[in-house]
């Protein structure tokens, strides 16, 4: 058993306590609270006093690619055609074949703990085989192509990894800590019945599923008029079938096939219509949008529709996306970046989109996302300015918060040695 005081303790389903404790027993937390108060008295002698220190629940990545955490910078240049970007990641996806001793799933997971990240939402363009222990827990979205009614190979080898839990004689063994989803890759790559199906496989699977949706202006184009530059793209690719999609077709099609699915994430809503979000807004409990700040900068899209989102109650989630579009996989980095550009939206959402919000998109919130007694033991920690704040929530958007420990189902998975071993 541990037990951990610090500077402040953010519950998030509670307000911010101040010299706050958090005990733990093996993987599950069993008591939050005031240091000092009556309730915990029995954990404070042997609590370990963490300082200047905030406690978070661990954070939750509900969308990013981790294939491409080895980069170094984004691909392309900001501002650049988004199809002329898909290129640049399919070369590199092709390029990664000729170097399989090249892991960028590790380099990922482990950049993922070092900023205070406990679960992901990882799309995987082939199913992944995991080690036998993760630092995190991963719900792996097995993403599919098929636009083509002669090509389905690529879904069928998902719907056997989320179902059948094997990919050919290889098992995929899920569990807590690996969970499976499916993911249908966008409008433009994947017939509209095709869509459907995926949304009915989650729903009697009960698993997540994620789309990209309203993503970019040119897939609003061709979902329109069945042209641009993405009917380009698909055709170079030998990926076009000019019947799959029927024209005049709208975002508002697909959402209405997402809102069958048990668990439904609209990855970056960009060009969300208003009809849209109000159709969002009352399905909170079973369809979220994951709005990932910096990848929308990069690409120069419209200013983001997150307080008409947040006004109408729909659940917002915020994610990394990949370090093909984004310099890299810090959610606090993701947060602030997103706070400069909307000054109406409070710190406690900023926050809560990247927790609580996160768990609810990806049908986790019963066990992560809040630092709640019975809720697994997943905790970030993080250093705090000195000085103070009457909202204690705009302490953790000072760039100078910094991830000093990651803890995960109850063990230290970043940092954590100077706080167990202080004299060491």
């Amino acid at each position: 058993m541990l037990a951990f005081r610090a500077r402040y303790v953010f519950p998030i389903d509670s307000p911010p306590i101040r010299d706050g404790l958090v005990a733990i027993d093996h993987d599950r937390i069993i008591a939050v609270g005031q240091a000092d108060s009556l309730a915990l008295n029995d954990f404070l002698p042997a609590a370990r006093d963490l300082g200047d220190v905030a406690i978070l629940p661990g954070l939750i990545n509900p969308h990013t690619h981790l294939e491409f955490s080895d980069l170094s910078q984004p691909l392309g240049t900001p501002g650049m055609a988004f199809p002329g970007w898909i290129r640049l990641v399919v070369a590199n996806r092709r390029s990664k074949s000729l170097a399989p001793n090249v892991d960028p799933m590790a380099c990922g997971i482990a950049e993922s703990t070092q900023h205070g990240v406990t679960a992901v939402g990882e799309i995987a363009s082939a199913p992944w085989q995991r080690a036998a222990s993760l630092p995190v827990e991963i719900t792996e979205f097995c993403e599919f192509i098929n636009i083509r009614p002669d090509d389905d190979e690529r879904y069928q080898t998902a719907v056997r990894a989320v179902t059948g839990g094997a990919v050919g004689d290889r098992p995929i063994r899920w569990n807590d800590e690996f969970r499976p989803a499916l993911s249908p890759h966008a409008p433009y790559s994947v017939r509209p019945e095709m869509i459907f199906k995926a949304a009915q496989i989650s729903s009697q699977r009960r698993i997540p599923l994620a789309l990209h949706l309203a993503e970019s202006r040119e897939e609003l184009t061709l979902l329109r008029d069945g042209a641009g530059s993405l009917v380009d793209l698909m055709k170079d690719f030998g990926q076009w079938d000019s019947a799959a999609i029927p024209r005049d077709s709208k975002p508002m099609d697909y959402l209405q096939m997402l809102a069958e699915a048990d668990r439904a994430l609209v990855i970056h809503g960009n060009y969300l219509s208003d009809a849209d979000i109000d159709f969002l807004a009352g399905r909170g409990q079973h369809m979220s949008v994951v709005y990932c700040p910096r990848t929308h900068a990069f690409f120069g899209h419209d200013p983001y529709p997150l307080s008409r989102m947040q006004a109408a109650g729909v659940n917002v989630a915020i994610g990394t996306d990949s370090r093909a579009s984004s310099p890299d996989l810090s959610l606090l980095n993701e947060v602030r970046f997103a706070a400069a550009q909307h000054l109406g939206v409070s710190p406690l959402s900023f926050i809560w989109m990247i927790t609580a919000g996160a768990a609810t998109a990806l049908g986790r919130n019963h066990e992560i996302g809040t630092i709640s007694p019975g809720k697994f033991a997943d905790l970030a920690m993080m250093t705090l300015p000195r000085s103070d704040a009457a909202d204690p929530y705009e302490l953790l958007l000072d760039p100078t918060c910094k991830s000093v420990a990651t803890v995960f189902r109850g063990r230290f998975v970043h940092g954590g040695q100077e706080l167990l071993n202080p004299s060491g």
